[in-house]
């Protein structure tokens, strides 16, 4: 891992969606989807099933008042009328056809950009320089940012558009056609027990009246199936992540004869799966009653609040059509929240974890906000300094014994530490990945600092990529490349700078770690600091790597962390690395109860 010394890790302040309410979430998914690049493909995609939507509602007012003459041609068995009516019926539902593919292509557009805009949104959020490193080590609030970036996203993008669109054209034929149904019954008289009592707009408050029950019943049956989707999720990342810690360590696994260990793992992390999905399915069955129960009674529901106007001759037959028609628009508009209850709860649940999740990435910087931080500061270049360092940590303070260290450009220092005191965190803060403690570390400014870990990383791409990692390929001679991996013994992948691998699997490890080195060979930097590489090398590796280090990097400053004095001849000073369990002892993280957090606003 390579940095300026002068870059400085990018904080931001805390996002208004740290609040645990559904505006406030709402708000937080439409600030990023307005900052993305998407926006304005998305206000035109907004704009035109908007147009659509309309046009439809118009279409179908059209095709309810056509129920009245066609219905009335069947009463009255005319067959003339009866053949026009139907040629108006094409027309109609010709038109309506062009408009419903219409809107199902906007609707798939505006899922993808949708989709676009916030996982664009998410990603570049998360890779601001050292917060993904943050946020995974922060506790479970960092945990499986694949499947909230990936399958969560999609999923709340995917239900947004269904469900938006869904109420926009219920509110249109609401709107529509409550006027058509006051019409039709605006004159409506009841007659009790031998007075007649007007009911103007009788049939709008029966829908009104039915609609409404349904909601009622809807919500006291299902309301509890946002907490449960949201455990249903959290419970299929958990077993996901699970699958994908064993197929990354199946080597280790297989020679240690662990599988039925490890299958044991996995069906506990199933159970809980099971036992989540075992609890939306009660919640689900219940909900079932009452939106089916309401579903077949609305088969007769719409002639049942029309006929009165019928049998007192108010209505036609093709008249008592046209009412029950408007009457299930009317009321179909009203329980739109009954019909859509479940995927409702689970378009609330996966907002819930997408925003949690953005929030944790925005505000991970803070997530310690009572902790003092360790000062990354420049200073004149070919010197690096440190000064009373204290790490802190959950199991306690980790510093040097030396208060005061000052490197000049081509030393090299060993820093020496006992078993768990803390050398891979020493690390991760001479990188500047962990800042919580005290003291200041002063870097050289304009100096390229090198970072090299127990484990190299390999990205995918090119062995020419790889070697050039993080800069572009192009930035180097084409002679370095073969020259840096002669250096590590590796001249026989020369051959095949240019042919793509998929992945670091596709070296072993021996070869990663000198192809790690051939990368510093390559980039020359004046500064590298390692966390252990060398323990870990033996043969005819570690002798090359020394001969690199001695010649091809003999300007460069090292500082190696390690847990045991080695290489004497590589290192004018020895550091001592030392740990204070009882001082500043970093408090645990814990993210809101997801109970506490949805059940919010």
């Amino acid at each position: 891992m390579t940095e300026h010394s002068g870059a400085a890790a990018a904080g931001s302040k805390a996002d208004p969606s740290a609040r645990s309410g559904l505006v406030s979430q709402l708000g937080m998914m439409m600030r990023a989807l307005w900052a993305s690049p998407t926006r304005s493909t998305l206000l035109l995609l907004g704009a035109g099933i908007f147009v659509v939507v309309a046009a439809t509602a118009y279409g179908q007012i059209r095709l309810n008042r056509w129920n009245t003459p066609f219905y009335d041609a069947l009463s009255r068995r005319e067959l003339g009328q009866f053949l026009a009516q139907l040629g108006v019926f094409v027309v109609i539902a010709g038109a309506l056809l062009v408009l419903n593919v219409a809107q199902k292509w906007l609707g798939e557009m505006l899922k993808l950009k949708l989709r676009e805009g916030l996982v664009h949104d998410l990603i570049q959020d998360w890779m601001l320089p050292r917060r993904a490193f943050r946020l995974a080590h922060a506790g479970p609030i960092g945990a499986n940012p694949d499947q909230r970036m990936h399958e969560d996203a999609r999923h709340l993008t995917e239900l947004s558009a269904d469900l938006g669109i869904g109420l926009l054209q219920a509110s249109m034929l609401l709107f529509a056609f409550v006027g058509v149904l006051w019409g039709l019954s605006s004159a409506f008289n009841a007659r009790v027990a031998g007075r007649v009592i007007p009911l103007p707009g009788y049939m709008v408050w029966a829908a009104v009246v039915y609609a409404g029950s349904a909601s009622l019943l809807s919500y006291w049956a299902g309301h509890n199936l946002v907490g449960r989707n949201a455990e249903r999720y959290a419970r299929e990342a958990d077993l996901r992540f699970s699958l994908v810690r064993v197929n990354e360590h199946i080597d280790a696994i297989a020679l240690a004869s662990g599988e039925a260990s490890e299958a044991r793992r996995l069906e506990l992390d199933l159970a809980q799966v099971l036992t989540a999905m075992r609890a939306l399915v009660s919640g689900l069955t219940q909900l079932t009653w009452i939106t089916a129960g309401y579903g077949w009674f609305t088969i007769v529901a719409p002639i049942i609040a029309a006929a009165p106007l019928y049998f007192s001759g108010d209505l036609s037959f093709g008249g008592l059509m046209m009412a029950a028609g408007a009457f299930n628009q009317v009321q179909s508009s009203l329980r739109w929240f009954v019909d859509n209850f479940s995927t409702i709860a689970d378009w609330r649940a996966t907002l819930l974890r997408v925003a949690i999740f953005r929030r944790a990435v925005i505000t991970t910087d803070a997530l310690h906000p009572v902790e003092s931080r360790i000062a990354l500061l420049e200073g004149p270049p070919g010197h690096l300094s440190i000064e009373g360092l204290e790490i802190a940590s959950q199991a306690g303070c980790t510093m040097l014994r030396e208060k005061r260290v000052e490197l000049a450009a081509g030393e090299r220092v060993l820093v020496m530490g006992e078993h768990g005191v803390g050398k891979t965190l020493l690390f991760r803060v001479l990188a500047g990945l962990w800042p919580w403690g005290a003291g200041r570390i002063v870097r050289p400014k304009g100096e390229t600092i090198s970072y090299m870990p127990r484990s190299p990383y390999m990205p995918p791409g090119t062995l020419r990529e790889m070697l050039a990692y993080p800069l572009a390929a192009d930035s180097f001679e084409q002679a370095a490349f073969a020259h840096a991996l002669s250096r590590l013994g590796l001249h026989r992948l020369a051959p095949a700078l240019d042919q793509r691998r998929g992945s670091d699997q596709a070296l072993s490890a021996d070869e990663q770690q000198a192809l790690a080195f051939a990368r510093l060979v390559l980039h020359s930097p004046p500064w590298v600091i390692f966390d252990d590489v060398l323990g870990s090398l033996d043969g005819e590796t570690l002798e090359r790597v020394i001969d690199v280090l001695a010649h091809d990097l003999k300007a460069a400053g090292i500082i190696h962390i390690g847990s045991t004095r080695t290489h004497d001849e590589l290192f004018t000073r020895v550091l001592h690395l030392v740990k204070d369990p009882a001082t500043r002892r970093l408090p645990r993280i814990r993210p809101a109860p997801a109970r506490a957090a949805w059940q919010t606003g």
